[in-house]
This record gives C-alpha cells, structure tokens and sequence, in this order.
C-alpha cells in the first residue's frame, strides 16, 4: 500500500484554504498538511469555536482530503530564539503582544501548548514545528563560545519545551522537531544532543526534511538510520548545492532565488536529495505515515511544480518486499 501523499499548506497561505483544497484534490493528493497561518488553522478559533474544527474537517472531507499533521513552524521558532522584529512579521499579534523578548518567548510557549490541544480536537496526532536556538547565532566561534555557553544553550531549551512535551503527552499528540539550520538540532549530533537534554521526551522526535541535510553535506539515510524511533512526519522537499568558487553554503547573505547563492531549494526531483535511498530507508525503518511535499522553487510555478513534485513521488515510492528475491531457489532444494 503506498504511502499516502500530501501537501504542506504553509507556502500556500495566500490562497483561502477552501481554493487550495480544490486545486490539490484536483492535481491527485490524497490530503494536506495544515499550516497554522493564514486561514488553514487557526489554534485559538479551534479552542474557543466549538464548531471550527468540525468545519475544517467538513471542509476536507468534501474535497475527499486527509489531513495527518498540522504545523505550526512560525510560533515555535519564537520559543528560544532571541526575539527582534523579524519576529513581529511571523508572529500573530496575541503572541508579539508588546514585543517584550522574554513575553513574546512565554506567549509562543502557551501557544504551542494549545496547539497540542487544537490537534486533539481535530483528531489529529502530529504537530510539526521548529524550535528556535538561543544559541544558532554563536555557531561559528568568534569571539570564542565555550562549551558551557553552548550547554546552557541546551538547558534553556529543555527548561522551555518540557513543559510544552507534557502537554503533548497528556493531550496524545506528538511534535516533530523540522531539523533545520537556525533550530536547537541541525544536524546528527545536535539532534542527538538535543534528545538528551529533554532526556528523550517520548513525545519528541523529528519532521524529517532531507534538504536541510544534502547543502550541510550531511547525508539524510544515515539521519534515519540514527533515529530510526523518532521518524514522526516526513517532509518532501529539495536543496541543490551550487558551488562555484566564488560562493559558499553559508548563503553570502543572498535572497532564495539568487543564482549566486552556494545552494538553494529546488522542486523534488530536481535537486540532490537522492530519493530511491531515502525511500529504502523509510521502508527498513517500517515507516508507513505520509510523505508530505512541502514546495519551495523561486524558479518555477508552484502550480506547475506541486504537480510535478506528486508525480514524482508516486514514481519514487514503494512497497517493501514482502520476500527474499533469492526465495524461489529454496523450492529447488
């Protein structure tokens, strides 16, 4: 049984989600994964309207969609990072509030709570998020961080977030941590760092995103080989590195979309993620969720490019084999 394939709404918060919900059933998705912005999901109506998330699902159903995870990238990031007015433009404004750093920290924290209460309600298990980093901006060492910064780094968010996993728990929800430069985990051994530092929440595990690994140079298998348990959600979407002696993968502080930028995202299918190999490791690990596109190409459509990306998919995953190929030998023995 193929894994069923949807589409992350976040890069399509312009559009009412009733149009959207039109042109993905339309292109053959099976469902969509909800962002907590524009219309799609809005975690303080579906707690204080009894009949918002019914609505919702009204909605989805009608045009013959799932939904297996909603998002909420935009307010996590706020709950360790150090707040400044880029903030205030992806934050709602209950949230910002008077902009006060360690307020706008506190508020996001409630929300996110309540976000594990809105999925409940709408009978949805996952919520798929960043985290934020008091300590991403002191990743290249100088004037030198000691270890005991970075540390203390990892204890501001564990003293932050478990509070936010408890209610997870409680509320049978779990969070998928989008590993990604600028989060608390970016890599392998910073995801590893920070499971330990939340002594491995069993509500906390990982939105698996390959194109936040292949420009990293990171190889996203050997992601899924380290946390095999902790796969929650996994996320379609490509990165294409392009070096050229003159740039590197730090970005050269360039717009996406830039051609002199060392790597940017590009529709799946055309960039340097490797899917047949991902495709097996999901297989070994036994994961059966959705493969969720989330379409980011400042080159391309995205109407023409989230088609594109479907067709790719279907083509790309498969069922595991259910015997041996060399099988067929032992009835000759």
């Amino acid at each position: 049984m193929p894994r069923p394939v949807t589409l992350f709404t976040g890069q399509w918060a312009d559009l009412p989600l009733e149009t959207l919900a039109q042109k993905a059933k339309q292109w053959g998705f099976d469902g969509l994964e909800l962002a907590c912005w524009g219309d799609h999901f809005e975690v303080d109506k579906a707690l204080e309207d009894d009949g918002y998330v019914r609505r919702k699902r009204e909605l989805l159903e009608r045009h013959g969609l799932q939904c297996f995870a909603i998002s909420n990238h935009l307010v996590g990031q706020a709950v360790c990072d150090p707040i400044d007015r880029r903030h205030q433009a992806i934050l709602p404004p209950r949230v910002w509030g008077d902009g006060d750093p360690e307020g706008v920290r506190q508020r996001a924290a409630e929300e996110m709570q309540n976000t594990a209460r809105a999925a409940r309600l709408f009978g949805v298990t996952q919520v798929n998020g960043f985290t934020g980093s008091s300590v991403w901006s002191k990743l290249y060492f100088f004037p030198p961080t000691s270890q005991l910064e970075i540390e203390e780094g990892y204890r501001d968010f564990a003293a932050r977030w478990r509070p936010i996993l408890e209610v997870f728990q409680e509320q049978g929800v779990r969070f998928g941590l989008e590993v990604h430069p600028t989060e608390i985990a970016y890599d392998i051994i910073t995801a590893q760092r920070a499971l330990e530092a939340i002594e491995h929440h069993p509500n906390f595990g990982f939105n698996f995103d390959p194109s936040h690994f292949v420009h990293q140079f990171i190889d996203p298998v050997e992601f899924i080989n380290a946390f095999p348990d902790r796969i929650f959600h996994v996320h379609v979407k490509d990165s294409r590195v392009q070096l050229n002696g003159r740039n590197s993968i730090l970005g050269s502080h360039l717009d996406f979309g830039d051609h002199r930028r060392g790597w940017d995202f590009v529709s799946p299918g055309r960039g340097d993620v490797k899917w047949d190999r991902i495709i097996r490791a999901l297989n070994r690990i036994g994961y059966s969720g959705p493969l969720s596109i989330e379409w980011e190409d400042s080159g391309m459509d995205r109407e023409y490019g989230a088609q594109e990306a479907l067709a790719m998919v279907r083509r790309e995953d498969f069922a595991p084999s259910a015997v041996a190929f060399d099988a067929a030998f032992a009835s000759k023995r």
